[in-house]
């Protein structure tokens, strides 16, 4: 290349990164709304289930958008390498976009059942594909601007667009429910910021136009030196494909449990465990994300310095070695009432394990009517922590709330009268009315005992909540802003888009992805609103171990090569 051309490179730097990051934005903003509305989501698409499956239900289809990325990563990764950065991530932005824009005209689940909860997953999957193909293309292609010696700090402002993403759909959130009411807001007002993402296509489209195509690239064609196969050579050739091996366990996994902990996970166990108000929720994590934004340049500058390598797996051994006590201290500081509640009066449920279901129903037809499924699933619906204890067999399931104890009561609903009726069964009518004093008479107990219905807004310290959540902010910028200069550097110019996508989209998809169904299951399973958190611990753990012992850092590779 020549001198006038480099000079050319380097005029146009900011607008390379401005026009990378500001589409990169758009594309995190519609994919993080549906996060954000997890639980409106709930009540709007997945209301013929019961509260806590129909939870599980919105976080699966959440999490199918991530299960689809690396998909998108293998189709929009080889395109990119065959046909362009530039070309590939214009088309991921416009499916993205128009994908959003749908999820805000359709229509309820009472509205036209089950086809609502399918047609929200298949735009979902769409998004997935899209964003499958995004990050790699916009990520490499920045790399390839990047002077050397800078690669870190020009990519770090890549990494910024998802953290960047997902605050300003907090935002919009924020002053749509600001403006119309919460209860507007439930009904309709939510599908406004997914409407409005129309209007941020079209800005960040145009704004992606003006851009060439990548130097490195143009040079690789210019010269006739690319793949033609570029999922062969990636995939199929072992030395490559150790490196996406060593990619994805070494890095990505643990960057991944990282961001997704500190960010999303952090929100729900906010909003549903610890019942703080919604829109303080997201007041909450909005600051906390707004005073750690500018350390992912800061960690992608000092990675330039010192490499990529340390500073990922520090922010990955950090995060499992603290995450427990900092949960702990964020119950504390966002609902007191209930950390006290659970220190004076803790709770346990005595039962036969033959008598206790998991509770989980897929199709909303199962009725837990057994002593110890009732007792159960009032506890997840209230959000109380419990720990289990075995009774005998045969023994009627009792909630004990510190010295207090509560017997559940077990029933058979006689559900046809055609038939012989076993002793002791009783209609559903009278289940429900049954049911209903008990759950009355377990929540006046609970409120006894100190346990709040919901988190009293006046008594979070909210200082404290926003310290916490800006130390778990700040792993997510020492994992992920080196981790885009760091997989770039691994890969050849001629499969870079494909190879540096697959592990990526694994790792936050499927790694990072269906950690909050994940986390969140755990914790219904065992009643101990802590359990989730032995996920992300563990991978981080895996990837620091992987990634100390096998990946080498290439902060000086040429990436012309």
């Amino acid at each position: 290349m020549t001198e006038a051309a480099e000079h050319i490179v380097d005029r146009n730097d900011r607008l390379v990164i401005l026009a990378s990051s500001v589409g990169t934005v758009i594309e995190w903003y519609d994919f993080y709304l549906y996060g954000s509305l997890a639980a409106i989501i709930t009540a709007q698409f997945f209301s013929g289930v019961n509260e806590t499956t129909g939870f599980i239900f919105a976080l699966m289809a959440f999490a199918a958008g991530f299960a689809v990325r690396p998909f998108g990563a293998i189709f929009f990764g080889r395109l990119g390498d065959l046909w362009g950065r530039k070309n590939t991530f214009l088309v991921t932005m416009l499916l993205m976009g128009l994908s959003t824009f749908v999820v805000g005209l359709l229509p309820s689940y009472a509205a036209i059942g089950l086809a609502a909860p399918a047609i929200l997953i298949a735009m979902r999957l769409v998004q997935g594909l899209a964003l499958g193909g995004e990050y790699g293309g916009a990520a490499t292609y920045v790399a390839e601007h990047a002077p050397p010696g800078k690669r870190g700090f020009y990519t770090s402002f890549i990494q910024i667009t998802a953290t960047a993403g997902l605050m300003l759909s907090l935002l919009v959130i924020l002053g749509v429910r600001t403006a119309v009411g919460e209860d507007a807001f439930k009904e309709w007002g939510w599908r406004i910021p997914f409407l409005v993402s129309i209007l941020l296509l079209g800005v960040s489209l145009w704004i992606r136009l003006k851009l060439a195509e990548s130097p490195a690239f143009a040079r690789m064609k210019a010269e006739g030196k690319g793949s033609r196969t570029p999922l062969k050579d990636s995939f199929a050739k072992w030395p490559n494909l150790k490196l996406v091996l060593l990619a994805l366990v070494g890095l990505t996994a643990g960057q991944a449990v990282v961001w997704y902990t500190g960010q999303f996970y952090a929100l729900f166990f906010l909003e549903k465990t610890l019942k703080v108000d919604g829109p303080l929720a997201n007041i909450l994590i909005a600051t906390a994300l707004l005073l750690a934004t500018p350390f992912f340049v800061f960690w992608g500058w000092l990675s330039d310095k010192v490499g990529r390598k340390p500073i990922i797996l520090a922010g990955c051994l950090l995060a499992a070695l603290t995450y427990f006590p900092l949960f702990h201290a964020l119950t504390q500081a966002a609902n007191p009432q209930l950390a006290a509640a659970t220190a004076a009066a803790p709770v346990s449920v005595y039962a036969d394990p033959a008598d206790c279901a998991l509770q989980f129903d897929p199709v909303g037809k199962t009725v837990f009517d057994s002593s110890c499924d009732l007792a159960k699933s009032y506890l997840a619906k209230a959000g109380v922590t419990y720990v289990n204890v075995a009774a005998p067999a045969g023994s009627i399931a009792e909630v004990r709330i510190g010295d207090v104890a509560i017997p559940s009561f077990h029933s058979l609903i006689m559900e046809d009268q055609a038939f012989t009726v076993p002793s002791g069964a009783i209609s559903r009518a009278e289940f429900t009315v049954r049911k209903t004093a008990w759950e009355t008479q377990l929540g006046a107990a609970l409120v006894q005992a100190g346990y709040p219905a919901r988190a009293d807004s006046a008594l979070v310290n909210k200082p404290m909540v926003v310290g916490i959540l800006f130390l778990l902010v700040m792993y997510v910028t020492m994992v992920y802003g080196p981790i885009a200069a760091a997989l770039v550097e691994m890969f050849p110019t001629n499969i870079r888009y494909t190879s540096m996508s697959l592990p990526y989209h694994i790792g936050n998809g499927w790694f990072g992805g269906f950690l909050p169904t994940t986390a969140f299951a755990m914790v219904a399973a065992t009643g101990n609103i802590y359990y989730g958190l032995w996920y992300p611990v563990v991978v981080a753990l895996i990837t620091v171990a992987a990634g100390f012992l096998f990946v080498r850092d290439r902060k000086d590779v040429d990436l012309s090569a």
